[in-house]
Parts: C-alpha cells; sequence; structure tokens
C-alpha cells in the first residue's frame, strides 16, 4: 500500500511537464514546415 501511495504523490506533479513539452514539440514543428515561408519574410 504504501508504494502505490508514493507512486500516485510522483504521478501528480507532472501534467505541466507534459504540457509544456507538447507545446514545445508543436512550436518546433510549426517552425519546421514554415521556415521556408518564414525566411522569406526576414530576407
Amino acid at each position: 500500500m504504501e508504494f502505490k501511495r508514493k507512486f500516485g504523490k510522483k504521478k501528480q506533479a507532472k501534467p505541466q511537464k507534459g504540457l509544456f513539452l507538447v507545446v514545445l514539440l508543436a512550436i518546433a514543428l510549426y517552425l519546421f514546415f514554415n521556415a521556408d515561408s518564414l525566411l522569406s519574410k526576414f530576407f
């Protein structure tokens, strides 16, 4: 029972970190696929 409780506590602190990683991945993909249009704006 103690092990289960410890594991449950560990899981509660991570949702924000996971959300941050997903947002970061989305930004990276967006920049990757729109790199040519973004470069044409700057140069």
